[in-house]
């Protein structure tokens, strides 16, 4: 590989294979310092770099930041979440995600990420609801099986308990917004951008 004008996730994997010809080699296997040529990676190498050229990322699928939500609390009729919504809509605001449920027969909790939370809260109490805006996390992750999954286990393998999540995704994109709320919300942030 040439070690100049490659990605560092690629060099990386120069790198470790080096070290581990260069055990065995210490260990008396010469063997693998005359395969070392023949070390097939280059269809691990092309997979790679063809995955680097689409622009994703070969480690980490996953990128998280922090994020405000705004939670409305809402009497629960018919027809509320479509006025509420209508408010946001009204001022130019973009949902980025949103979800909705029943607490009881009478309260309903709207939660909405937004492009423009000021203008969105400023928006909701100009007309007689109580926003509040929350701490979570927003993560951008890969569109594909599996990867709710893994972001719930490198959560649960730190014992950080998840509050609740939702998710935002487009039926034909790479990437979905997930939106998580843990007990620890910074530790969860570091942990799933490793």
């Amino acid at each position: 590989l040439d070690r100049q004008s490659t990605h560092p996730t690629i060099f990386s994997l120069s790198l470790k294979i080096d070290e581990l010809v260069e055990k065995k080699a210490v260990s008396g296997d010469n063997s693998a310092r005359r395969s070392r040529k023949h070390v097939t990676l280059d269809s691990t190498t092309a997979r790679i770099q063809t995955i680097l050229s689409q622009g994703k990322e070969v480690i980490n699928m996953m990128t998280a930041t922090h994020v405000k939500e705004i939670s409305v609390k809402v009497f629960n009729d018919i027809g509320v979440l479509a006025q509420l919504t209508k408010i946001v809509a009204e001022k130019g605001i973009n949902l980025l995600a949103a979800a909705a449920w029943i607490e009881d027969d009478k309260n309903g909790i709207v939660h909405l990420v937004t492009d423009d939370n000021l203008r969105a809260v400023d928006a909701l109490t100009a007309h007689s609801y109580a926003p509040e805006e929350l701490a979570s996390i927003a993560v951008e992750i890969d569109h594909k099986p599996g990867m709710l999954s893994r972001l719930c286990q490198k959560i649960g393998a730190e014992d950080i308990n998840i509050r609740y999540l939702y998710v935002s995704a487009p039926i034909n994109d790479d990437k979905c917004l997930l939106i998580v709320s843990t007990d620890d919300n910074d530790r969860a942030l570091v942990v799933l951008n490793e």
